[in-house]
């Protein structure tokens, strides 16, 4: 999915933001090309290579990148709220003043919550370099716990997506943290203490682009039981990269 002009984004598949703004991106049937990068590396294609630090000198993923400008832009919430912006997706990031600001004050919830599922329960599996401290893990899973009975009683609790009954970036953000970590995907979470979360989980596997965003979850396949090599890991992205260039 690519075109001279097209919308650059930077990343991997399996980078849980990257696939926040795919989704979006697959959603609103807009062009974009994905360049590969690598994350912490300082080679070619690199987080840390002086050419992309100069594009985002965070070194993040995701960043997207408008050949026709040269803007860029980094952090998948900010980039979400941008192409809503400049493309009047106002079903998705509401022009209502309090309607955006929930789902703002969601985006702003995420970072320290509900993120919190891939430090505790993925990253240690697939980034074994990371050496993830144990009481570090055990605490994000207590803030994922927090965060999702917060999702049960609060955002969830009598509507349909999170910030009200429509659709929004902000489901599209919580969907891609907690949604990897079902049953069908990594299988690393038991979800049934929180059955309107399995609700809304249910509902989000319908929503276009669900399909070809998760290509690289379901190539990986159950984690649980054995963490995937690096190889595995690399595969599952090349083979999601390859779904998303043939996507029309």
């Amino acid at each position: 999915m690519s075109s001279i002009s097209s919308l650059i984004l930077y990343g991997v598949p399996f980078s849980q933001p990257v696939r926040a703004v795919m989704w979006l991106l697959l959603n609103k049937r807009m062009p974009f090309e994905m360049v590969l990068i690598n994350p912490g590396s300082t080679g070619d294609n690199g987080s840390r290579n002086p050419a992309f630090l100069a594009k985002n000198p965070g070194g993040t993923i995701p960043t997207i990148e408008e050949p026709d400008s040269g803007f860029a832009l980094g952090e998948a919430h900010a980039i979400m709220c941008y192409l809503c912006n400049k493309h009047g997706w106002d079903d998705l990031y509401p022009s209502n003043f309090q309607a955006r600001a929930r789902v703002d004050w969601y985006l702003n919830y995420h970072h320290r919550n509900v993120r919190d599922a891939s430090l505790g329960l993925v990253a240690p599996k697939i980034r074994k370099d990371l050496n993830i401290p144990q009481v570090t893990q055990d605490a994000a899973k207590a803030t994922l716990t927090s965060a999702l009975n917060a999702l049960e009683n609060g955002w969830l609790a009598e509507t349909a997506f999170i910030t009200g009954e429509q659709l929004t970036i902000a489901d599209f953000a919580a969907y891609v943290e907690i949604g990897q970590l079902k049953p069908g995907f990594t299988n690393v979470w038991d979800f049934s203490p929180h059955p309107k979360v399995q609700a809304w989980l249910a509902r989000m596997e319908h929503i276009e682009g669900h399909d070809d965003v998760h290509v690289v979850l379901a190539e990986l396949g159950d984690i649980s039981s054995q963490a995937p090599s690096m190889e595995t890991i690399k595969a599952a992205n090349k083979s999601a990269l390859r779904a998303l260039k043939a996507h029309p």
